[in-house]
């Protein structure tokens, strides 16, 4: 079992997106913990009411809501009883039985998971406090929740058995064909909460992978100045298309200023991924390519994603690295300036002499040209520098016997200086 936690702001949204599941067939409602009705029985209102008045009672809170997910094997076969019965256990465990929550079986996914939504405020108006909740409490409830329901065990991820949870469950957005608003929400959260990025167009090289686009307007206007920011669908020439939706409308609230501090945090996470990025630049160059083409195909392979920039004359002047793997993004010119856009280029302008591909991490240097003309560059016949070398009076300079007569003559000399 994985359990991922985010806590937030907005118990509406997070609310939302999960009733907005039920109506789509996607989820459904499988416990309503310290609710006055059935779970079968509650409006969308009075649930909200429900964990709005507890939020009332702590204004000064901004943080107050927590989002829960459970994620489980892909085998395991999991009826509605012993999902409410984890959950229960769960919550039990990391310190909130006694508060309300909902619980959602999804169903979007080829694994079993479920959702849980609670408030962190008590009856009496207190804030729970979850520092270190995730690494603490949760870690210590997963772990014997696995052995009392005989679940997969995480930590046997890494002797095989494979978990298949992707903590990126999103598609991308084709305008027309999908709910525009729902879809730009669920790929900018997972998106902004998962890659590791530290500038707007970073953030946005990923969004591009998915058809969003984050826009601060032009320099000039009143959003830019304001620091305001929209979330929008772009068709595949890169272009704005529908109506754009507001940082501030998505769960989580990926406003720009929320952006800036992920920024200063993401340089530092990120700094572990560099060598991999070199190594795997340095063999795709190696292995004898000579084209943008070639790098971004070579580069593919190892799941990194290619974005050379180019302007309306033609000049390739930026390139950005996507590691879809490990999630996080560089500009070719962080990496070193072996890696910005024109060194790589020129490197790749090189192996149009190579002969012999890369092999097992050397370089082939290029072949000398063959010489055709009778005549080396300083002029002289080739003939006449053969003889030169060839000549008995080189061969005697050469042999033992004329170095040992050699060394004599000198000693004698050095002795007459004497």
């Amino acid at each position: 079992m994985v359990a991922k936690i985010m806590s937030g702001m907005n118990v509406r949204g997070a609310l939302n997106y999960n009733e907005q599941k039920v109506l789509e067939g996607k989820a459904e409602c499988i416990q309503a913990n310290l609710f006055k009705c059935q779970v079968h029985q509650l409006t969308f209102s009075e649930k909200l009411i429900r964990f709005q008045e507890l939020n009332e009672r702590n204004r000064r809170t901004k943080t107050n809501t927590l989002h829960i997910s459970l994620n489980f094997d892909t085998n395991e076969k999991l009826s509605i009883d012993i999902l409410n019965g984890i959950a229960t256990t769960y919550m039990e465990k990391i310190g909130f039985g006694n508060q309300p929550y909902l619980v959602y079986e999804h169903l979007d996914a080829a694994h079993p998971h479920i959702h849980i939504l609670t408030t962190l405020i008590q009856e009496d108006g207190k804030r729970i406090p979850i520092h270190n909740l995730g690494k603490n409490q949760s870690e210590k409830a997963r772990k014997e929740i696995e052995q009392e329901f005989q679940l997969v065990q995480a930590s046997e991820k890494s002797k095989g058995i494979a978990m298949d949870i992707r903590p990126l469950d999103i598609e991308k957005v084709i305008y027309g064909k999908s709910e525009s608003r729902r879809s730009i929400s669920n790929v900018v959260r997972a998106i902004t909460r998962s890659y590791t990025y530290t500038s707007l167009p970073e953030l946005n090289a990923v969004l591009a992978l998915y058809n969003v686009r984050a826009e601060r307007g032009k320099e000039n206007s009143r959003m830019f100045e304001r620091k305001g920011l929209l979330y929008s669908i772009i068709d595949q020439k890169g272009n704005c298309i529908g109506i754009p939706l507001k940082a501030s409308a998505i769960y989580g609230k990926p406003t720009l200023a929320f952006l800036e501090k992920q920024f200063k945090l993401n340089d530092a996470l990120r700094q572990p991924h560099k060598s991999r990025m070199r190594e795997e630049i340095d063999k795709a160059i190696y292995s004898g390519i000579t084209d943008k083409k070639g790098l971004i195909k070579k580069l593919s392979e190892k799941s990194i994603v290619a974005s050379f920039r180019t302007n309306s004359a033609g000049r390739t002047y930026g390139l950005t690295l996507i590691d879809t793997k490990h999630q996080v993004v560089f500009k070719g010119s962080d990496l070193g300036k072996a890696y910005s856009t024109n060194s790589l280029l020129s490197r790749l302008s090189v192996n149009e002499g190579i002969i012999k591909p890369f092999e097992s991490g050397i370089t082939q240097a290029p072949v000398p040209q063959r010489i055709d003309s009778e005549k080396s560059a300083g002029g002289l016949h080739l003939s006449t520098i053969l003889k030169d070398i060839v000549s008995p009076e080189h061969a005697d300079r050469t042999s033992p016997e004329a170095a040992l007569r050699l060394s004599k003559r000198r000693r004698k000399r050095k002795g007459r200086g004497l």
